[in-house]
């Protein structure tokens, strides 16, 4: 390149650099002006240091820091003495993070295994808790129903559950009806014919063997092949629910062992968790059980997640108790094993059936 035009070029270069640098310059000076005219504004106004609102344009107010806690309310009676029901209800899914609203069925001073107990039936004071919750637009992410005591009040669940649920709200129903083939003291056929109907506006429900020989109008028996069961799973998830999970499905040739059975309508799976069968008889962990799976599902686990998690905190609850002289019409030691429900699964013993 010729002298004079690398002159020519050399300058033109310095002149669009002084003029980068003066717009730079004008900018800083620009936004110094603005700061100190924010920080002026802000020593005279101070930002409250609480949650932060806005109103949009239709009016609505916005609330950035707003409470993430899920609530649930739980259908179940209140037995003073007995970890079963709302005594497990409770202490499990306060304990994985999820506030619950009660909504009791009954009062009793013991559960209904005791050889004495009082007796206080809400039916009546459960229409009054649902209306008040009504006016106070009571918003529930999950409906998880237990014992109920009579037909009349699986009808109130039905319209409670018809007149709050939203769409995305996840609804379990633990059909309690009987177990070991027989039916509980107080349930009758007419609480059959009820639960059925239940079960169609459940997302998921966790009968036990005697319950799916009930709920699908069939004789007891103490053994069934996986294909039966495979069986049994499907026609009750097309009565309604996307998830059945069976409980104390017993494992053929091997007294040692029980089974979890559980199919999902979306994807067509069906999971089987399998597990030492332990000696032993506690009262509530039909309750435990399921408060379990409920909690796992609402904080985001898969199905199989949430079916390792259950089995294995019952195993470990029992296992906890079992060395104690002990009234086992009690239950399982929970306040020994619910920090468990913090820990991660380490050995994950779910297996697909095809």
């Amino acid at each position: 390149m010729p002298r004079t035009q690398k002159v020519t070029y050399f300058a033109a270069i310095t002149s669009k650099i002084n003029m980068a640098d003066n717009y730079i310059e004008n900018k800083y000076e620009q936004y110094q002006a603005r700061k100190a005219a924010w920080q002026k504004s802000g020593m005279k106004k101070k930002k409250p240091a609480t949650a932060h609102t806005s109103t949009t344009g239709s009016g609505m107010q916005k609330t950035y820091l707003q409470s993430h806690v899920k609530r649930v309310v739980a259908v179940h009676d209140l037995s003073g003495a007995g970890r079963v029901s709302l005594m497990a209800v409770i202490p499990i899914l306060s304990s994985m993070g999820i506030q619950v609203c009660p909504l009791p069925t009954a009062v009793l001073s013991a559960h209904t295994q005791y050889p004495h107990y009082s007796f206080l039936d809400l039916t009546e004071e459960m229409k009054r808790i649902i209306e008040s919750w009504e006016k106070l637009d009571m918003k529930f992410d999950t409906f998880y129903t237990g014992y109920l005591g009579s037909p009349q009040q699986v009808q109130i669940v039905e319209n409670f559950i018809s007149k709050f649920r939203r769409p995305q709200d996840m609804v379990v129903v633990d059909p309690v009806l009987g177990d070991n083939g027989n039916l509980y003291k107080g349930i009758t056929e007419d609480m059959v014919t009820e639960m059925k109907k239940l079960i169609r506006y459940a997302d998921v429900i966790t009968p036990n063997m005697t319950e799916v020989f009930k709920l699908l109008d069939m004789e007891y028996k103490s053994e069934v092949t996986v294909q039966e069961m495979k069986s049994y799973l499907k026609r009750l998830s097309d009565a309604g629910p996307d998830i059945v999970i069976a409980t104390s499905v017993p494992v053929p040739e091997n007294a040692h062992m029980t089974s979890v059975f559980a199919y999902n309508r979306h994807g067509n799976r069906y999971w089987k968790v399998t597990c030492p069968y332990l000696p032993a008889h506690y009262p509530g962990t039909g309750d435990t059980f399921t408060s379990v799976i409920t909690g796992s599902l609402m904080q985001g686990d898969s199905l199989p997640i949430a079916l390792d998690r259950a089995t294995q905190f019952i195993l470990q609850g029992i296992r906890a108790t079992f060395g104690y002289e002990y009234n086992n019409l009690d239950g399982i030691m929970l306040e020994k094993v619910l920090h468990n429900l913090d820990m991660p699964i380490q050995i994950s013993s779910y297996e697909v059936l095809e």
